[in-house]
């Protein structure tokens, strides 16, 4: 799958590259919690779909602030063991201490490059991914390294975002940014939330990186903006707080961005339900595939 021409200006990575090992990793920090609730349902599912059993060991791959972590943790106990792995020294903080409070005793963490870090315990059973694995600059390179960590007949699970066109959440979004600043170009492909929309490619990647069997399943459903029961209000401020159109508007200056907000605002009261938030259609790729 592609996108036709109407997509392409509305990719938000090109707005400026992401620093996931800087600050992009603090935004997300900043709103963990809010984040989480947005994608909560698409990480259950996947959770499901993976069906982790007593005694695997796993690896979470871009692991953030840990909550999958944890859910792996639990489902693997009491005889195995789940590694999370996040290149945000921030999040991987935040993620040990939460481990620290649950109490989980199967579970551990390390701040690095998944493309080329080395895990002492490898090969794992299983690796998972809700959303970590789109960014590699050398996809084929990092999945044939991330192969190699997983033990010959072991699964991988990945949840990626299918085309913007198909995630309102952040096409309309996108639209109102739109309005008031220029938004560059798409390059098709390029590491970022949607590099992995064309399922084509992504098969491509698999079998580069050595994965064989690669199984699709669409996940489809409404995203809460800003965290579940967001008023139209909070929805903007945390869009705005941690994409890279909000700093990007704020650099043309107050009145481009208060203009935008206010747009913004509007859209959002659109897809308001009240005590449930300002809900909008997201669509992702659950994907399996054996090593």
């Amino acid at each position: 799958m592609t996108n036709d021409g109407a997509d392409k200006d509305l990719h938000p990575e090109e707005l400026k590259p992401e620093d996931w090992a800087g600050e992009m990793g603090l935004k997300w920090l900043a709103s963990l919690f809010l984040f989480e609730e947005m994608i909560a349902p698409i990480g259950d599912a996947l959770l499901a779909r993976a069906d982790y059993q007593d005694g695997e060991s796993v690896i979470d791959l871009g692991c953030g602030g840990g909550a999958t972590t944890l859910a792996i943790a639990s489902a693997v106990a009491p005889s195995g063991k789940v590694m999370g792995v996040d290149i945000s020294p921030d999040l991987v903080v935040a993620a040990r201490e939460r481990a620290t409070k649950s109490g989980a005793t199967n579970i551990e963490f390390t701040c690095a490059d998944a493309s080329v870090v080395q895990l002492p315990d490898a090969p794992y059973d299983r690796l998972f991914s809700r959303f970590g694995s789109m960014f590699f600059d050398n996809p084929i390179a990092a999945f044939s390294h991330l192969h190699g960590l997983v033990r010959p007949g072991g699964r991988i699970d990945l949840a990626v975002w299918g085309p913007p066109r198909e995630n309102l959440w952040m096409m309309e979004m996108m639209g109102v940014v739109r309005n008031h600043i220029e938004v560059p170009p798409a390059i098709p492909r390029a590491p970022g939330p949607f590099a992995f929309e064309d399922l084509e490619y992504l098969g491509e990647i698999l079998s580069g990186g050595g994965f064989t069997n690669v199984d699709v399943a669409a996940y489809e459903g409404l995203q809460p903006v800003g965290g579940i029961g967001a008023t139209p209000d909070k929805a903007v401020a945390f869009a705005l707080a941690s994409m890279a159109a909000g700093r990007a508007l704020r650099d043309k200056g107050d009145t481009i961005f208060a203009a935008a907000s206010e747009e913004l605002t509007d859209l959002f009261a659109k897809h308001h339900v009240p005590g449930k938030g300002v809900l909008m259609q997201g669509k992702a790729w659950l994907v399996s595939a054996i090593a």
